[in-house]
């Protein structure tokens, strides 16, 4: 094959001939003689076959219509190249791009590998590729037009039938051309890089492939071509250089990944492109590069930091799209270059804090996706900044943080896929997800609720894995979140028993309550999911079964449906049954007997005892009835055999809690728990003592009896001189007395008057320390103070038993408070007691006096007098005394238990020189005002009760407060006046910040009614009445002050309280006019007291601290009487 005849006369006739015999000669003599056999340096044949040599390139035989004539024609040429090498029989430049354009064209017969012609078309390939033949064109002007034309070949023969040696001789030949030429034109480097753009490297991915491999064995050579062309497009702007000028990111992209040296000259180009001031060239670019740098083998940030420092730049930048292309690469970039990590946190941790919500939560995908791959990929800082996300004021960031957080801790906490390390990092995720159910928001607590469910404590597991898992998080839980998933379960478990009122219900809930009514088949599966025996495996029946039948095949998209399973899904018991509380059992009988992998789950087996017993006290609020059986009870009173008085203390609350049945049912864990009740109330610890009588009261028909049992021996033992042995009796007797009063009210009242008040109270047996301390820790409190402390509380709870004053036992008891608080905690004023010890007398006193005053009856016969010294205990000397008190008052005020005056009292925080406390006092102050005003809209009756409830109407309490505070005594004092000022403000500005139904102008109307008044605590006396009036005047200089709206009309007449004011009198009314301020103009000849208008200029220098005749910007009235 390919072979030529040789050049007789013979053959040289024959080629004369006509066309077919000449094809059939040629066929037949080929085999005779050829070219191959030559040898090159044999000039004598070169000479001889320079005729055929010419002949053969006649126009007769390059445009033969015969295929097969042409090929055997280009086969011979390719022979006569590779015999004349390097020279050409051809001198005319012409024919030569004739000649190599002809044989350009026979080589796309390579495409078909199939042909029976194939051989011959391979055999030419590989002649001109060994030959190089095509480097002859190089003499020729125009000979970039036969390269472009063979590329274009190549390329587009190349298929995947196609073997390495075919590729092979495509390389070679295309490659000589590159390398050995003057250099590499527009078009041709555009014939090789058409092939990488998208659409064609998708079409033919041969093609690609052999573009990619020419451009590597060349990247030396082509390197400035690609570098021209590039700067040409992206620097100078000149789109026009080539077709490809559109596709240049693409292209560089792909010659990146060919071989980063074939871009060395165009990165700084693509650095000037970063500064554009076209948004979307930049946005252009920053994809590029994020392809780059993101790659898994790419080393191009190291290898170009200025670069990439620039591209780091565009996290920053003012484009939004940018900066949130940034952000997606970063994730990639997590992913393929750990090492990166420290250069994109900082980044990351402005972009989380952007304005834009969609870039914030892709901050926080970006993270949790590479945290997901490998933990290791994410610092804690990146993990911080999700923790922060988690409290973002968008919803759909908070849920991705949350969710993304959720999946971190189940993969590596529950499922622990990278051992102890991992799990020991993401640690505090659970404590973080609970802690969200703090948040106002419905939204953030439903998606704990769902968290808790299917990450925390998956509910599919099974029950015993299921409560190993629950039973070890909740002792690894920081109190914070222990008090949180406690606050969850109680609200599921509100929602169990009060599903929502049809009558409130939105329209959803109104349909669902239909439906009930109309199928009792479903309504049976909701009352067993709502029961109290209802089992996990059950709930999960009875929510499919529901959520089955109100299914509509026809409505893809029901959200009728979505809310109904919403609702069922939270009131479900999918965590808790009998079985689930069992298996929690067993596993704290294993951690009792030191068998459990409490040491392996990273807790101590004590603190896995505490925390499971805490764990089954809170359940057993919730799920009282699934306690119910003699394999829990047992275990219960081997509980309370233990020495840990914590321990013990749970246990006696979880039969106080469940225990109902227990006399009926289980006549031998009865027998069993009485006298160890009977033991704890008479020497357990104080809270053992406590919840040993409520458990007594709560569980037995015969409590009487029982309690008999424990007061008799107790009260008549008492013995002041042994104040240790004393608390806990104390506390046992003071909680028999108020569960039992009809029975014990009257033996407990000698108790009282000659024991408790003549014998403890009224007696200081021991010196105290004096060590000048202001508080001490519980431990090294003196047994007689903690007696004494105990005493207090004993008194209070016998009289919140009898809930009457027929006795007059509460004025005494009352008096006897007030008398402790005057003496500041010393009362008998001997001067033994410490100064610790009377701070915690304090304390005790004014506590006592703020829990009777949750009872009406006691509310009634509390003085003004008595309230001033309860409220001042908020500002006394030690900080501790003032910390729990206000927590105390704050605990009873949202639980709406104490009348609206003792909310004034928070008004006097304002005084407290400790930030916190001050910023914790208007914390309680913002959650009572909301607390009440939206109580007052969910209850159409409270209108009847606006007085107590409405917050506006603190403002005549506190005005009253603040005219009898011990520090407030001279009315023209500018300091005094400025404290009162700040105490006001304190309390209206919190009040102020919504005008809700004209609020300010309320307010207002209430400080001028208060003038037309006298204070009922003092109605004569006059300085007390200038002090009430002078604040007063502060206080409407502050409304005033602060607010445009307040001289609207009120939208009602106020009421004052006539336990501070007196009724309404007549006065007369002086007008204080905003124009310099020449005098008080009085309404009639007399003349005013100076002493109010001296404190009038004072109040007028704390507003505008300037002379007397200045100009106010409001008018207020000023009364005075008549």
């Amino acid at each position: 094959e390919g072979m030529l005849p040789s050049p007789t006369s013979s053959v040289h006739s024959t080629f004369c001939a006509g066309p077919q015999a000449s094809i059939d000669k040629i066929s037949r003599t080929m085999v005779v003689k050829t070219f191959m056999d030559m040898d090159q340096d044999s000039e004598d044949e070169k000479q001889q076959y320079l005729p055929l040599a010419l002949h053969l390139a006649s126009e007769f035989f390059l445009r033969n219509p015969n295929k097969d004539v042409r090929l055997l024609v280009a086969c011979c040429l390719a022979d006569i190249f590779r015999i004349y090498a390097p020279e050409a029989p051809y001198t005319s430049h012409d024919k030569l791009k004739d000649i190599f354009l002809f044989i350009t064209r026979q080589l796309k017969g390579l495409e078909d590998t199939k042909s029976p012609q194939f051989n011959r078309y391979f055999y030419l390939l590989e002649n001109l590729a060994w030959v190089k033949s095509y480097n002859i064109c190089f003499e020729l002007e125009d000979c970039n037009d036969i390269f472009i034309q063979l590329f274009r070949t190549l390329f587009s023969v190349i298929n995947n039938s196609h073997n390495q040696k075919v590729q092979m001789h495509m390389l070679d030949l295309m490659s000589s051309i590159i390398m050995e030429g003057d250099g590499v034109t527009q078009e041709l480097l555009d014939s090789i890089l058409i092939n990488l753009i998208p659409a064609h490297k998708n079409l033919n991915k041969q093609a690609f492939d052999l573009a990619k491999v020419l451009l590597k064995r060349t990247v030396q050579t082509i390197e400035p071509c690609i570098a021209n062309f590039f700067n040409q497009v992206l620097v100078l702007g000149k789109s026009s250089v080539s077709d490809l000028s559109e596709h240049v990111f693409d292209l560089i992209q792909e010659l990146f990944a060919i071989d980063p040296h074939l871009l060395l000259s165009v990165m700084p180009q693509l650095e000037f492109k970063l500064k554009s001031n076209d948004g979307e060239e930049r946005l252009a670019v920053v994809r590029l590069l994020a392809k780059l740098f993101g790659s898994k083998d790419s080393d191009l940030a190291t290898q170009n930091r200025p670069l990439w420092q620039c591209f780091l730049g565009r996290f920053n930048d003012i484009h939004v799209p940018v900066r949130l292309e940034s952000v997606k690469f970063a994730s990639h970039c997590l992913m393929n270059h750990p090492d990166l990590a420290k250069d994109l946190t900082e980044y990351l941790k402005v972009r989380s804090h952007d304005p834009e919500e969609a870039i914030r939560h892709d901050v926080i995908v970006t993270i949790i996706t590479a945290g997901k791959r490998d933990l290791s990929l994410v610092n804690d800082q990146l993990l911080g900044f999700v923790r922060e996300r988690t409290l973002d004021k968008r919803w759909r960031v908070r849920k991705e943080a949350m969710m993304g957080l959720a999946q971190l801790y189940k993969k590596y906490c529950l499922h622990a896929e990278a051992g102890k390390d991992a799990a020991e990092k993401v640690s505090w995720i659970k404590d973080k997800l609970l802690h969200i159910y703090y948040q106002n928001s419905i939204d953030d607590k439903l998606l704990v609720e769902k968290i808790f469910a299917q990450y925390l404590v998956p509910h599919n597991l099974e029950t015993e894995e299921r409560m190993k898992c629950l039973y070890y998080l909740y002792a690894s839980l920081d109190p914070n979140a222990v008090k949180a998933l406690n606050e969850m379960w109680k609200c599921q478990n509100m929602l169990r028993k009060n599903l929502p009122d049809p009558g409130k219900a939105q329209d959803f809930v109104k349909k669902f309550n239909q439906v009930l009514g109309d199928d009792e088949k479903l309504r049976s599966q909701l009352e067993l999911l709502i029961s109290p025996t209802c089992s996990c495996k059950q709930a999960d029946v009875c929510v499919r079964e529901i959520a089955r039948k109100l299914a509509n095949p026809k409505q893809p998209t029901n959200p009728f449906l979505e809310m109904v399973k919403f609702l069922l899904e939270r009131i479900a018991p999918v965590h808790i049954d009998s079985e689930a509380i069992s298996a929690l059992v067993k596993l704290m009988n294993k951690s009792i007997e030191g068998t459990a992998d409490d040491e392996e789950e990273g807790v101590s087996p004590d603190t896995a005892i505490r925390a499971g017993l805490e764990l089954l006290k809170v359940l057993s609020f919730t799920h009282p009835t699934s306690f119910h059986s003699a394999e829990t009870y047992e275990s219960l009173l081997q509980c309370l055999r233990m020495e840990d008085d914590k321990v013990a203390e749970a246990a006696i609350q979880i039969f106080r809690n469940t225990g109902h049945k227990i006399e009926t049912d289980l006549p031998q864990i009865r027998s069993t728990l009485i006298p160890i009740l009977h033991q704890k109330a008479k020497r357990g610890t104080p809270h053992q003592a406590k919840q040993a009588v409520h458990c007594i009261h709560a569980i037995f028909s015969n409590k009487e009896v029982q309690l008999a049992q424990i007061f008799e021996p107790l009260s008549r033992s008492l013995n002041a001189d042994v104040p240790e042995q004393l608390i806990t009796p104390l506390v046992s007797l003071g909680h028999i007395s108020m569960l039992a009063p009809d029975q014990f009210a009257s033996p407990m009242k000698s108790v009282v008057a000659n024991f408790i008040v003549k014998d403890l109270l009224m007696n200081d047996r021991s010196t105290g320390e004096k060590n000048g301390k202001l508080w001490s820790p519980d431990e090294e409190v003196s047994p007689e103070v903690l007696a004494k402390v105990q005493a207090i509380k004993l008194l209070v709870r016998w009289l919140l038993g009898m809930k009457n004053n027929q006795s007059k036992s509460a004025n005494s008891t009352l008096r006897l408070l007030s008398a402790m608080l005057v003496s500041e905690g010393d009362l008998t004023e001997q001067k033994r007691i410490s100064k610790s010890d009377m701070s915690r007398l304090r304390l005790a006193a004014g506590s006592a006096i703020m829990k009777l005053a949750q009872e009406p009856c006691y509310h009634e016969i509390i003085t003004p007098e008595q309230f001033q010294l309860c409220a001042l205990v908020i500002n006394d000397e030690c900080y501790q005394v003032r910390q729990i008190f206000a927590q105390k008052l704050h605990k009873a005020l949202v639980k709406l238990l104490l009348p609206l005056e003792y909310m004034a009292i928070f008004a006097l925080c304002a005084k407290d020189p400790v930030k916190e406390r001050r910023a914790h006092a208007r914390q309680c102050l913002l959650k009572n005002i909301s607390i009440r005003r939206e109580y007052i809209k969910q209850n159409p009756m409270a209108n009847e009760k606006l007085l107590s409830l409405l917050p506006e109407y603190v403002v005549p309490y506190m005005i009253h407060l603040l005219a009898h505070d011990p520090d407030f005594t001279k009315p023209q004092d500018v300091d005094q006046l400025r404290d009162v000022k700040e105490c006001l403000w304190f309390m209206l500005e919190v009040l102020m910040t919504k005008n809700e139904n004209n609020s300010h102008a309320f307010m207002k109307k209430m400080s001028e009614n208060i003038k037309l008044t006298r204070d009922a605590q003092s109605p004569d006396e006059p300085k007390a009445n200038e002090k009430l009036y002078t604040v007063c005047d502060v206080a409407l200089c502050v409304i005033n002050s602060k607010s445009a709206l307040c001289n609207a009309d009120s939208p009602k007449d106020p009421v004052l309280p006539t336990k501070f004011f007196t009724q309404p009198e007549k006065v007369k009314l002086l007008i204080l006019f905003p124009n310099p301020l020449k005098s008080l103009i009085p309404a009639t000849d007399q003349t005013p007291p100076y002493q109010l208008t001296t404190a009038l200029n004072a109040i007028l220098s704390i507003f505008w601290i300037l002379p007397v005749m200045v100009t106010p910007p409001h008018p207020w009235p000023i009364y005075s009487n008549a």
